[in-house]
């Protein structure tokens, strides 16, 4: 066994990749993630309007101040299963099994956004600061599981990986009648990046290097319209580009204490959304899909190797959101919300592999949450989140030394990697209004 697994140990450090549904966070905020993230035609407050549909933002007829921090744990579980193979690299008929589970901790979900309007005027400007993508784990090293085995015994030891994005936007909006509105965004983002070890740097004799924390800034826009009928009934879409990132230059520090660099990119992906949304009486009610587009978004349309070993890429697939979301206001200073969120899965079986340090692959998540209304410049809200992956994402292990006599990537005969996951959040916010 131990002869095996020193024999791929150099293809097992590149799995180091980048994998979370999201990726793209499903909400901005405690109304918004508490409705399941739907916001593009149903804006029930500036967070959630200037993150999916910057043209909803003309419906607010007061400025306001929005502040939210959420605290999010997770829980993966990440298994592995190679062949034993004897002195000789013949199989022995036994396999070696085993999970390690994460022990990262609680990670802060930031959101700030502030709105503007003006008496008789049709412009409605804001600017918002949302911690929009994020992923992190931490597999601790193991005896007895092949992938976390120590360095010294052919597995590749601990893996850490801590990613976030932070987006700051600004926006304008404008009425161009009573019931139809458009909106524009530039956004301006900054992105740290840390890997332990680092897939993306080309190996040596002593292995892949762990690398620091790098930063990346990138740009884009994002465009929206809105339509908002007198009888409650409510329209929009939106088009956010692309975000694109310089690079991220990786300082790496081999087992040998041998330093070198290597950059990486990896760019923030489109996301086309549409949304209804109706209101009558007490209850709103909202529906947003949308299409995240990786096929085309450096960093994840790439897959594979590269001739030096290290990663080409991801080989994400486009993924579809639906949002969902119910809000009642029956009870007097106490709206109540209840919400749902579907992701569909980036990762294809055979690559899975590659999206180990990142397993946040949440299929299903339900949102409940409510707000106090203080007074009217004053509410404070809350919302809980339970997420869970649903089936286990897995495919085989791969070794680019296979290549040419296996599936594609190199996959190992009978073997497996699988991890899943389940999420839980709470979220504290509070909403500040001070007029025209």
């Amino acid at each position: 066994m131990r002869n095996y697994l020193t024999s791929f140990a150099m293809s097992i450090f590149t799995a180091a990749a980048f994998s979370q549904a999201g990726h793209i966070m499903q909400g901005v905020g405690s109304v918004n993630m508490s409705m399941g993230g739907a916001a593009t035609a149903q804006p029930l407050d500036i967070s959630g309007a200037l993150q999916w549909n910057p043209a909803s933002i003309s419906v607010f007829n007061e400025n306001q101040l929005k502040i939210d921090a959420g605290f999010f744990f997770s829980s993966p579980e990440l298994s592995s299963t190679v062949p034993e193979f004897d002195s000789n690299g013949q199989p022995t008929g036994n396999f070696f099994s085993g999970t390690t589970a994460d022990d990262r901790g609680v990670s802060i979900l930031p959101s700030v956004a502030y709105l503007w309007t003006y008496p008789e005027s049709k412009h409605t400007l804001g600017v918002s600061a949302f911690g929009i993508s994020g992923f992190g784990v931490t597999f601790p090293e193991s005896t007895t599981n092949p992938i976390n085995m120590p360095q010294s015994m052919g597995g590749f030891g601990r893996v850490e990986s801590d990613y976030s994005l932070l987006q700051v936007g600004l926006t304008w909006a404008y009425e161009v009648s009573d019931e139809f509105s458009i909106g524009v965004e530039p956004t301006f983002n900054f992105a740290t990046l840390e890997l332990i070890p680092n897939p993306t740097a080309n190996p040596t004799g002593a292995g892949y290097p762990n690398a620091d924390k790098a930063s990346a800034v990138g740009f884009g826009a994002q465009f929206g319209v809105f339509y908002n009928s007198p009888s409650g009934f409510k329209a929009g879409a939106s088009y956010k580009t692309k975000q694109v990132f310089g690079d991220f230059t990786l300082d790496n520090t081999y087992l040998d204490n041998t330093t070198s660099s290597n950059e990486f990119k990896i760019n923030y992906p489109a996301i086309y959304s549409v949304g209804l949304g109706y209101s009558l009486g007490n209850v709103d009610l909202a529906l947003d899909y949308r299409l995240v587009d990786y096929e085309n978004t450096e960093g994840f349309a790439e897959a594979g190797w590269t001739n030096t070993f290290s990663v080409a890429g991801f080989g994400w697939e486009n993924i579809s959101i639906v949002s969902a979301g119910i809000q009642y206001k029956g009870v007097n200073k106490l709206p109540l919300r209840l919400g749902y969120t579907y992701s569909s899965n980036p990762i294809n079986s055979d690559l899975a592999f590659f999206s180990v340090p990142a397993t946040a692959i949440i299929k299903n998540a339900f949102q409940f949450g409510l707000s106090y209304e203080f007074s009217e410049s004053f509410s404070l809200d809350v919302v809980y989140h339970y997420g869970s992956s649903g089936d286990a994402t897995s495919g085989p292990l791969l070794n680019p030394q296979f290549i040419q006599n296996s599936p594609p990537y190199g996959a190992i005969p009978q073997s497996e990697v699988a991890y899943d996951m389940t999420t839980s959040m709470i979220m504290f916010g509070g909403s500040f209004t001070f007029g025209k």
